[in-house]
């Protein structure tokens, strides 16, 4: 059952990368802000998200921390999705079959980091140049 569900978990976390890792990097944003605001412009008045830096006082030493590893988080993964988007979109654009074939095995790399969308486009490329 634990390894069940573990591949339910990863496979969504691999269908919605680009929308968790945007979502991971705005709140890593504002908790950062959160303490810099407390720690180097105390006198800016923004209301409520002011209200709460004021009431965690000393704790948005911690809230600076974590909003800088959770905002660092959120940068990799959106590069990252990038990155492997980038090279197996460019990569199926080929009609050759030996340069497919030459990249397959990092195609393949690729695609499993990616949402299923991108492991179909390249198993249709592969049916239409006979690759497999």
């Amino acid at each position: 059952m634990g390894v069940k569900m573990t591949g339910k978990i990863t496979g969504f976390l691999r269908e919605y990368t680009l929308g968790l890792s945007v979502i991971t990097m705005i709140i890593g944003l504002k908790l950062f802000l959160m303490g810099i605001i407390w720690y180097w412009f105390k006198d800016l008045k923004l209301s409520f998200y002011t209200d709460i830096i004021n009431r965690l006082a000393d704790l948005n030493f911690y809230v600076l921390i974590a909003g800088f590893i959770i905002l660092i988080i959120g940068i990799w993964y959106l590069y990252s999705y990038t990155k492997h988007r980038r090279f197996v979109l460019k990569e199926i654009k080929t009609n050759k079959r030996s340069e497919l074939l030459k990249k397959h095995g990092e195609l393949e790399d690729n695609v499993k980091h990616l949402p299923s969308k991108y492991r179909k486009m390249l198993e249709e490329k592969e049916e239409e140049l006979r690759i497999k």
